[in-house]
């Protein structure tokens, strides 16, 4: 019990460090600003309450509070922003909100010319400053502001203020109008449950169909090995090669940026733009496997390409990793922004027609520890394109939400009309809002229409033209009978690859291939209901089940006969009370309960000498049917123990299963199993967790961490060190063939010597 209670002090201590007490401001002084508040009632300077105000000035959202750095009420907000109004730019730009080798990268990358013309302003005069000067009044000035400041602008606005100042700034992507005023374009997000080339191919018809796409093609992968993305970025390459699109429209496998290194060395040419998600610490970008460095070293590697780099942001990365080290969300997220503009100015060194960077803002994706309420995401969305163009940025946004946050199908309509007025330069496009691989709602295709009809937005016009090259739109941009047929654009294809078959065969041909592709889970839109821009009849009724069931399987909890059906089970619970705390407070699902811990204990200790190489962990995750469907998780554990023992890899024969797990409770079980391994010796943990409900598949993930025993006994195990098996389900990758790929990923990691980096230092 003693060893219990150490472990789950060290964990209650962890989320304390990241809980401070809410900071109440009573009243302010007139005329005094931040740091004379912080002398008044502290004596001097401290680091900890200057993060608080600042954090204090934001609109509320649930992430800010997790780390204490939310007002308590309307009043020490207003008392908040009145501080920070006051505030001077320099002396914001000599006391950073916290200091990293990123925050050094953008102080190195902030035009001191420019600053040292705004430096002696107060943030409420750069607010009117920005509110109502031009945009090249703007843009002489905006280089010279740090993320620190420029996060702190939006603090002091309101959300017609915030449209205001995006309506007012541009950033064009080189050689487009991608980023021009009163264009709105569109990421094509060809996600499929096995990485199916056809199912990818055939969305991005389904989009061509709607005239919608023209920033780039992303796929998000199942499978991150080499091998699987080569696939995907070949199918994709097709298509724009076969259109004619290659100086026109790039294509992205949005894995870990050294996979696509790999890919790219090792298979020439197959590689347009390269993504990679951004932090806003250095702590938290080590757990995504990157650092400064390595990111400025993959700028300079597109020398003289046509297409840079593509990178995804969002809101609440850091605290949810618990490494945001007491600053607010919205300050962190500027510093992403400030982390791409020091990319940029790198690009524009290298490539010739300028550089070709872009950031995709996924508003929302985290879940309700972030923000629940749909006007918490407009807010977001707002505050985020306002930050992005003030880094000068050509900014999109991911308008979206997971299952199971409060945020419906209807709501993320009204979000996207209160959203588009600030103009930002894409967003993500799916056959329906429902995204058949990640579990989430997003925009589809029909949305774009409908907003471009009711905003006057419109699409890159060289797309445009491809698009009336095809016959989806006619010479007076009206939308023709092929509007919604991708069958039409499969066989424009096929004519462009010199098919001479008549139409009537290649359709035949493309109905087999759509009916194969639907049956693998992955829709395709076609068509339109009452108006041009919803949903045939039949498809919404579907998408509309798929929410419902989603909504079932979120409060779905393991029921006792399925736990003593689970071979060699020990059944353990985290510090999650029920499906509602762990739902709104995920940090405790990755604790263990102190009798957990101890059961934990006990099987270490069974062991004695004979320690195993690996443990297996069962979690219900967001998604308890994921596991308990029929076909799911009894064969993968028969399959994956065979493989393993025909490997030689002696495993321990129990299975461990959480409920209210969390993939950081699989980290801690290892932590507790292998702290006394031989450091020099590799262990590992096999976590199996129920995904994000909404689609059809019911389906779980396998996270793959092996490390030494001297890592498992630092104690500090994350996902920067963690590979992953998705998707696992009867209906999408077979639960066979993905216990063989988790071998294969073992010993592609193993092989790597567990933990190092690939590419461009550790």
């Amino acid at each position: 019990m003693v060893g219990a209670a150490t472990a789950l002090a060290s964990y209650a201590g962890a989320a304390r460090a990241a809980n401070r007490e809410d900071i109440a401001i009573a009243e302010v002084a007139p005329g005094e600003d931040v740091f004379a508040y912080i002398a008044r009632v502290k004596g001097g300077f401290d680091q900890g309450i200057y993060q608080q105000v600042i954090g204090a000035a934001n609109d509320f959202k649930e992430g800010d509070r997790a780390i204490g750095a939310a007002a308590p009420d309307e009043t020490t907000r207003k008392h908040a922003r009145a501080l920070l109004a006051n505030t001077k730019i320099a002396d914001l730009y000599q006391h950073p909100l916290f200091e990293d080798d990123l925050q050094r990268l953008i102080w190195q990358t902030t035009d001191q010319v420019q600053y040292a013309r705004v430096k002696d302003w107060t943030m409420g005069q750069l607010k009117e400053f920005l509110l109502s000067r031009s945009e090249d009044d703007i843009k002489g000035v905006m280089n010279g502001l740090t993320s620190d400041t420029i996060g702190c602008v939006p603090k002091l606005m309101s959300n017609e203020e915030l449209i205001t100042l995006g309506q007012k700034i541009f950033n064009v992507l080189p050689g487009t109008r991608i980023g021009s005023k009163g264009y709105m374009g569109a990421r094509i997000q060809p996600n499929s449950p096995t990485d199916h080339p056809d199912d990818v191919i055939w969305q991005v018809f389904d989009a061509f169909s709607y005239a919608t796409g023209d920033i780039v093609i992303g796929t998000n992968p199942v499978d991150s090995t080499v091998a699987s993305v080569v696939e995907v970025e070949r199918a994709l390459k097709d298509v724009v090669d076969t259109f004619k699109l290659g100086d026109v429209i790039p294509w992205c496998v949005l894995a870990h940026i050294d996979v696509q290194a790999e890919v790219n060395e090792g298979y020439p040419g197959t590689v347009a733009t390269m993504f990679q998600s951004l932090a806003g610490t250095d702590a938290c970008n080590k757990i995504f496997d990157i650092t400064n460095d390595k990111i400025l070293k993959y700028a300079s590697a597109k020398k003289g390409q046509r297409y840079g780099l593509y990178f995804e942001t969002g809101q609440g990365s850091e605290f949810t990793n618990g490494v945001a080290n007491g600053v607010d969300m919205m300050v962190l997220e500027s510093r992403k922004y400030g982390f791409s503009r020091a990319v940029g100015l790198e690009l524009a060194k290298v490539q010739p027609r300028g550089a070709w960077l872009h950031v995709n803002d996924v508003a929302g994706f985290i879940g309700p520890e972030v923000f629940k309420s749909r006007e918490q995401l407009v807010r977001c969305c707002l505050e985020d394109i306002a930050m992005g163009k003030l880094h000068g940025l050509t900014i999109g946004l991911d308008i979206c939400t997971t299952l199971h946050m409060t945020v419906s199908l209807d709501d993320l309509d009204w979000c996207q009309d209160q959203i588009m007025p600030a103009n930002p330069v894409y967003l993500i496009a799916l056959p329906t809002k429902n995204d058949p691989m990640l579990s989430y709602l997003t925009t589809s295709f029909q949305d774009h229409v409908r907003l471009r009809d009711k905003f006057g937005f419109k699409v890159d016009d060289a797309m445009w033209q491809f698009y009336k090259r095809i016959g989806i739109v006619d010479e007076n941009d009206k939308y023709t009978v092929n509007y919604g047929d991708p069958l039409w654009v499969y066989y424009q294809y096929r004519l462009a690859k010199g098919d001479k078959r008549p139409k009537d065969a290649v359709y035949a041909e493309g109905r087999v291939k759509m009916s194969e592709v639907e049956g693998r889970g992955v829709d395709l839109a076609t068509g339109h209901g009452e108006n041009i821009w919803d949903l045939n009849p039949d498809l919404a009724v579907k998408v509309k089940g798929l929410y419902d069931d989603a909504k079932k399987s979120l409060w779905a909890e393991l029921t006792s006969d399925f736990i003593a059906a689970v071979p060699n089970v020990i059944p353990v619970r985290s510090l999650s009370r029920d499906r509602d705390d762990y739902i709104a407070h995920p940090t405790s699902g990755e604790m263990l309960s102190p009798e957990g811990i101890i059961e934990i204990q006990r099987l270490r200790e069974s062991w004695g000498e004979n320690l195993p190489k690996g443990q297996i962990v069962i979690s219900d995750g967001l998604n308890a049917k994921a596991v308990m469907d029929d076909g799911h998780l009894a064969p993968y554990l028969a399959e994956m123990r065979r493989l393993l023992a025909d490997a030689d890899i002696p495993m321990s024969d129990t299975n461990i299963l959480v409920t209210g797990g969390r993939v950081r409770a699989g980290y801690r079980i290892g932590e507790l199993l292998f702290e006394n391994a031989d450091p020099n010796t590799l262990r590992g943990i096999l976590h199996i967790i129920g995904e994000r409900p909404g689609t059809m598949h019911h389906a779980y993930s396998v996270y793959i961490t092996v490390a030494s025993g001297k890592r498992w006994s630092e104690k500090n195990i994350d996902h920067d060190i963690t590979k992953l098996v998705s998707n696992v389900a009867d209906t999408a990758l077979p639960p066979k063939d993905a216990a063989r790929e988790t071998l294969t990923i073992i010993r592609e990691v193993v092989g790597k010597n567990a933990n190092g980096s690939r590419r461009f230092g550790n």
